[in-house]
C-alpha cells in the first residue's frame, strides 16, 4: 500500500463501502437513470444478486432489469415504480421476477435515486431482498380465510338442514333433543378433525374412530384399510353418515346386541382414472338387520344426502348375518 493510499480516507471509504455492497446480503443492482427503453442499464450487481437470480454479474452488465421480468409480472406495481421514479421519489414495492432457470420469486424493491451536485438524478440503487416464503404464508393464510368462510356458510346450511330433518323425522321432544344434539356433536368432532389437520382435511379411519370408539370394547369393532385423507367437502357428509350408521347400529343393529360387531373395510380404486374410495359396513351377530322403521333422517342421508354430496354409489343390503352397507365414493370434490 502506498503513502497516497494510507494517508487516502476517501480511497479507504469507498474500498470499505465496495466491500459492504459486496457482502450484504440483499441484491442490490445500480443502474442509470434513463427510465425509458432500452435503459435504465445495469451497471453494478453485487453477488447477492447472482445468487438470487441464478445469473452472473457479467450475464447482466449493460441490460435493463426489465429482463428480469416475464409473462406473470403484475404491471400495475410496475407502472407506479415507474410514476414514482419519473416524480424523482424513491420507491418501496414488491414483484415477481424470473430466475436463469426459469422459476419464479417475488422481491421486495427499495430504489433510491443517486444525485449529482446539482441535485439531478445520476443513478438509481435497487436493493431487493427475496420475500417468496412471506408471499406463499400470506396466500396461505388468505386461502384459509376464503375456506373458512366458506366452510362456516355451509355449516350454517348443514346445520339448518339437520335440524329441520330432525324436527320431520323426530317423534317426541325428548327424542328431538338427542337426536338432534347427537348429529351437533358429530358435525362438530368432524370439523375439530379438519381445523387440527394443516391441510384442512381429515382422515377416513379418524372419522370412524371418532364414532366408533366408544363401543370398540372386546373387539366390538374392526377397521381396517390404508391411509385416506378427505377434504372437507367430502369428510362433512360422510362423517354424518358414519354418525347415523353407528346410531342405528345402537339403537336397531349389532352394536345395540351383547355379541354384534361392525366391520368397516376399506380400500382405494381408479374408476375412469379417478380415485374412488370404496367402503363396506358390514354388522355380524346382532339383532335383525334393519333400518328404521320409518323414512327417518339417517336412511334418507344414505339414500339422498351422501348420494348427492360426495356422488357416492351406496348400496344397502340385509343379510342374514347383519346389515351391509357398500359405498364407492369419487376422492374429488367439485
Amino acid at each position: 500500500m502506498s503513502c497516497r493510499e494510507k494517508n487516502d480516507p476517501i480511497g479507504v471509504d469507498l474500498r470499505l463501502l465496495l466491500a459492504a455492497v459486496e457482502a450484504a446480503g440483499e441484491a442490490i443492482l445500480i443502474t442509470t437513470a434513463d427510465l425509458d427503453e432500452p435503459g435504465p442499464t445495469i451497471l453494478y450487481a453485487n453477488p447477492a444478486f447472482t445468487r438470487l437470480s441464478g445469473y452472473e454479474a457479467d450475464e447482466v452488465l449493460g441490460r435493463s432489469p426489465r429482463f428480469l421480468q416475464g409473462a406473470r409480472a403484475e404491471r400495475g406495481p410496475l407502472a407506479t415504480a415507474r410514476r414514482s421514479l419519473v416524480s424523482g421519489e424513491a420507491f418501496r414495492g414488491e414483484a415477481l421476477n424470473y430466475r436463469k432457470d426459469g422459476s419464479t420469486y417475488w422481491v421486495e424493491w427499495l430504489i433510491t435515486p443517486i444525485r449529482d451536485a446539482d441535485d439531478r438524478i445520476t443513478h438509481w440503487v435497487s436493493s431487493q431482498r427475496d420475500v417468496t416464503e412471506r408471499r406463499a404464508s400470506e396466500d396461505r393464510q388468505a386461502l384459509m380465510v376464503r375456506e373458512l368462510h366458506h366452510r362456516v356458510k355451509n355449516t350454517l346450511a348443514t346445520v339448518q338442514a339437520v335440524l329441520n330433518a330432525t324436527l320431520r323425522s323426530a317423534m317426541s321432544p325428548v327424542e328431538f333433543f338427542d337426536a338432534f344434539t347427537g348429529r351437533i356433536l358429530s358435525l362438530a368432532r368432524t370439523h375439530a378433525l379438519i381445523t387440527e389437520d394443516e391441510a384442512q382435511a381429515a382422515s377416513f379411519e379418524g372419522l370412524l374412530r371418532a364414532e366408533l370408539d366408544p363401543y370398540a370394547e372386546g373387539g366390538r369393532v374392526s377397521l381396517a384399510g390404508p391411509d385416506v385423507r378427505l377434504a372437507s367437502g367430502l369428510a362433512v357428509p360422510v362423517g354424518m353418515a358414519l354418525h347415523e350408521l353407528t346410531t342405528n347400529a345402537l339403537r336397531h343393529g349389532a352394536l345395540g346386541h351383547p355379541g354384534g360387531r361392525v366391520v368397516v373395510t376399506w380400500r382405494v380404486e381408479d374408476q375412469a382414472d379417478i380415485p374412488t374410495l370404496a367402503w363396506t359396513w358390514d354388522e355380524h351377530d346382532g339383532a335383525p338387520p334393519a333400518l328404521p322403521t320409518r323414512e327417518g333422517f339417517g336412511s334418507r342421508l344414505l339414500n339422498k344426502i351422501l348420494t348427492v354430496q360426495t356422488a357416492a354409489e351406496v348400496d344397502v343390503a340385509f343379510d342374514a348375518d347383519g346389515l351391509r352397507i357398500c359405498v364407492r365414493m369419487p376422492l374429488v370434490t367439485a
